[in-house]
């Protein structure tokens, strides 16, 4: 099936790494989204990829349990992400797909710094760019960052990978009447407060009109599906 979506930003939560309830790196994890990403390139389209740590470490609620500034567990967080981004890099590679990984905080021994311009270029490649690091500032989630690469890039589409089927009015794992969204327009995130996504994220998709889509990662194809443009999970949008 032919993408509707010419150029993609992916968000992978820390979470799709390993396990439900798991911590840090499951391997079967790791190759299921490379498995599901090579047949978004044999599709066509370019296809960034920004990357979580929660699998690790949550910046923010670290902060809080242990004797460590804010800023110090963001950076820790930061770091968290390029091994999943490593990780992520080898497996694709395994399976045939040229890959680069951009970090916004250095690492020049393991990844290029994240540049607008050379980022687009290897899209233009078919290449699939990696981006580890989130914005390279404390106090920013990676949400946040995928919204702002998203606009960087001119990417038609953001798309949210998560481990459940989109946006709910509640928990459904503590709540049996919670109510799954089809759409949702991206004052109504803002005014129920839904929290898929920080305000920070929100706001840069609504003023780059860029269309949001909330799925499960863990149905094997449902990348694919969705920048086909099948019905699948939540769509935010104008």
């Amino acid at each position: 099936m032919a993408p509707l979506y010419k150029r993609v930003l992916l968000k992978v939560s820390g979470e799709g790494f390993c396990k439900p309830g798991g911590f840090g790196l499951d391997p079967e994890e790791v190759r299921a989204i490379a498995r599901q990403v090579k047949e978004v390139v044999e599709s066509g389209s370019e296809l960034a990829i920004v990357v979580g740590g929660g699998n690790y470490l949550r910046g923010v609620q670290f902060s809080q349990t242990a004797n460590i500034k804010r800023a110090t567990a963001d950076y820790m967080g930061m770091v968290a992400t390029v091994i999943n981004a490593l990780a992520l890099q080898d497996c694709l590679e395994s399976l045939g797909v040229d890959t680069r990984v951009q970090c916004a905080v250095e690492m020049k021994d393991v990844a290029e710094p994240f540049i607008r311009r050379r980022c687009i270029r290897h899209l233009e490649k078919k290449r699939i760019v990696i981006l580890a690091g989130g914005t390279g500032n404390p106090f920013f989630t990676t949400d946040t960052c995928a919204a702002l690469r998203a606009s960087e890039i001119g990417a038609e589409v953001l798309l949210k990978a998560t481990k459940v089927d989109g946006v709910y009015s509640d928990d459904p794992n503590r709540n049996p009447n919670a109510v799954r969204y089809t759409r949702l327009t991206y004052d109504d995130v803002l005014r129920q407060n839904l929290k898929i996504l920080d305000v920070a994220a929100v706001t840069l998709c609504k003023d780059g009109h860029i269309p949001v889509i909330v799925f499960n990662l863990k149905r094997e194809g449902n990348i694919r599906r969705v920048i086909a443009g099948e019905e699948i999970g939540t769509r935010i949008g104008d």
